[in-house]
């Protein structure tokens, strides 16, 4: 199964209350998911989104996952397995930052065939445009 993931996430402050999106497409159906969190960070949102996505799949698929954010792109794509090779420390020989969110996402796309393409956020992309109003929309009103 051939599935399109767009996703997103925003945040209030940095920290602060924060929301993500997401948006599924395959055969001719949509799905769109959102939620959010009182105290978070961008960083953590963008990768709930792709999280959340992932976890949405009922079964092991091949995936166009579509991101603004550079982080989540660079983290699945770059900086993965370096991590995990050095038992979850960077290149600072200090601990990972979200590893618990980066754990997650390594065994979701462990589990499907994930291909990460970057968008430009706030650039005319219908799609990314829909994901940053649902992410916009889901962060708890404090």
């Amino acid at each position: 199964m051939s599935i399109t993931i767009y996703t997103d996430g925003a945040c209030s402050g940095n920290p602060g209350p924060g929301g993500w999106g997401a948006y599924l497409k395959w055969n001719g159906h949509e799905k769109e998911l959102s939620g959010g969190e009182v105290e978070t960070t961008n960083n953590r949102m963008e990768m709930m989104a792709v999280i959340k996505a992932l976890e949405a799949l009922k079964k092991p698929s091949t995936v166009a996952l579509y991101t603004d954010s550079k982080y989540v792109l660079q983290g699945a794509t770059e900086w993965l397995e370096g991590w995990k090779a050095k038992d979850w420390k960077g290149a600072n020989k200090k601990p990972v930052k979200n590893q618990d969110l980066w754990v997650r996402i390594d065994s979701l796309i462990q589990k499907h065939s994930v291909q990460f393409h970057w968008v430009k956020g706030h650039n005319g992309d219908e799609n990314n445009e829909r994901v940053d109003k649902l992410a916009v929309a889901a962060i708890p009103k404090t």
